[in-house]
């Protein structure tokens, strides 16, 4: 089965799995229960954004970069890391492998892009200080 065989069905299954996973898990679950507090509609957009990214259905309306800005705190690296091994234990168990893949490197792609894009948004956003000590210790570090 080709990862372009996927279905609304098997996005669904995926998306309910995954955060149930999400929702009882130790590290995430406090993170992500405190940040939503309607878990139907917001799994209906996630529904929505897997569709849009997997299917290009164009289902998904939101800005995902603009509602993850105001929980950047609790978006470390060690976040992104235990997220992503969710996704590929969810996507394994419920997926063949070839669409497990697909979805898994669709995933890696977000966390890159959201964990950069909030690295960009709190440069931005500090003092101009930081900003050039920031800018500073990276390049004595290259």
């Amino acid at each position: 089965m080709e990862s372009n065989c996927l279905s609304e069905t098997d996005l669904a299954r995926v998306v309910d799995a995954f955060y149930d996973r999400v929702r009882s898990d130790a590290e995430l679950g406090p993170i992500f229960n405190k940040a939503i507090g309607d878990w139907e509609t917001h799994l209906g957009k996630l529904a929505d954004f897997w569709s849009s990214v997997m299917l290009t259905s164009g289902r998904y309306k939101g800005q995902p970069m603009a509602a993850h800005f105001q929980h950047a705190n609790h978006m470390t690296p060690a976040a992104f890391s235990r997220w992503l091994a969710l996704w590929r234990e969810t996507t394994s168990a419920l997926l063949p492998p070839d669409q497990a893949a697909a979805m898994l490197t669709k995933a890696e792609r977000i966390a890159e892009s959201l964990s950069l894009g909030i690295a960009f948004q709190q440069t931005a956003e500090a003092s101009p200080a930081t900003r050039l000590a920031s800018l500073k210790h990276a390049a004595s570090a290259e």
